[in-house]
């Protein structure tokens, strides 16, 4: 009789997920996601369920490894090319989680723009006057630019809502020159000089990587605000902090960072115009339900021998033959 299944989860999955693959393989969450955990448990597993970023050399000794799904969508967790070597097939879940991110985005465009927060916080604190004196300050999203840099799912649902429903007007730079409607296409330079709000919307490729420096920095307008939702590695953290500590453009938010968690003393803490979040834009139950649902289905698939729905790297058959 064969042995059942083992499923590794590097993070703990939705109570639903969990449940579908119950009848059918063991899972094991990890107790941590340091690297040599991971490595330990990619190791002795059927299949992975990816949530924590994976070393570069996670496959090596995963003889049992038949295949590996992105808790989400973001590929930079897995180290793609050494799987495709291995013959380990490799699937995402793409538009799991597009409206959690594309609400965050607005939720934190919002935060920068009318800041209810504090208005609540100065009532509280030092009456009526005070508080209503925020107001002045507050600029409304109709009429005024948003930038896209990266026109995907998210980047597309983030337009739809700003133009149909803020009637913003909508800048885009795609790499694939992709066209989405409501959007104008421009280059990155145009972008950055027109736009009032700028958001980060596509993934961490070597082309990326640094993406967004002070040359971009510098081109926006005073009054301008920056969200990254994306990768922290996407925009040069030094740049964004001289512009923000300078008070060169009027704030920012991020989601995402170079080194996750953020040490306790990074500058970023000092910084009064940028609001962090703890990397949560694609986190809500909702999304966590789907993300969780289609990871299992997609191990169940693995397991049964099938190719995954959304397969990533079709050269793993062929290299594996």
């Amino acid at each position: 009789m064969a042995s059942e299944p083992i499923v590794y989860a590097t993070n703990a999955l939705h109570p639903d997920g969990a449940a579908l693959l119950a009848p059918h393989a063991r899972l094991v969450v990890g107790p941590d996601t340091a690297d040599d955990t991971l490595r330990a448990h990619v190791r002795e597993a059927d299949a992975v369920i990816v949530r924590a970023k994976l070393p570069d050399d996670a496959f090596a000794g995963a003889k049992r490894l038949k295949g590996v799904v992105r808790h989400g969508v973001g590929l930079d967790f897995i180290p793609v090319a050494a799987a495709t070597a291995a013959g380990i097939p490799v699937a995402n879940l793409p538009g799991s989680n597009t409206q959690a991110v594309a609400e965050y985005v607005f939720s934190a465009l919002f935060h920068l723009r009318r800041p209810l927060g504090r208005m609540d916080a100065a009532l509280r604190a030092d009456g009526w006057g005070a508080a209503r004196s925020h107001a002045d300050s507050t600029r409304e999203l109709g009429g005024t630019t948003l930038g896209l840099v990266g026109l995907g799912a998210i980047g597309g649902r983030i337009a739809a809502i700003a133009s149909g429903g803020l009637g913003m007007r909508v800048l885009g730079h795609s790499r694939s020159g992709r066209a989405v409607p409501g959007v104008e296409g421009v280059d990155l330079p145009r972008l950055f000089a027109e736009s009032d709000a700028i958001v980060i919307a596509c993934p961490l490729t070597a082309e990326t990587r640094g993406l967004v420096g002070a040359d971009l920095i510098g081109r926006m307008p005073p009054h301008a605000v920056l969200i990254n939702p994306a990768r922290g590695a996407i925009v040069d953290t030094a740049a964004l902090i001289a512009a923000l500590g300078a008070g060169r453009i009027a704030g920012a938010a991020t989601d995402v960072y170079d080194t996750h968690p953020v040490p306790p003393a990074d500058a970023l803490f000092g910084l009064g115009t940028l609001l962090m979040t703890p990397h949560v834009a694609g986190i809500t139950a909702t999304s966590m339900r789907a993300m969780s649902l289609g990871a299992a289905e997609e191990v169940l698939r693995i397991l049964r021998g099938e190719r995954p729905k959304n397969l990533v790297n079709p050269d793993c058959f062929a290299l594996s033959a």
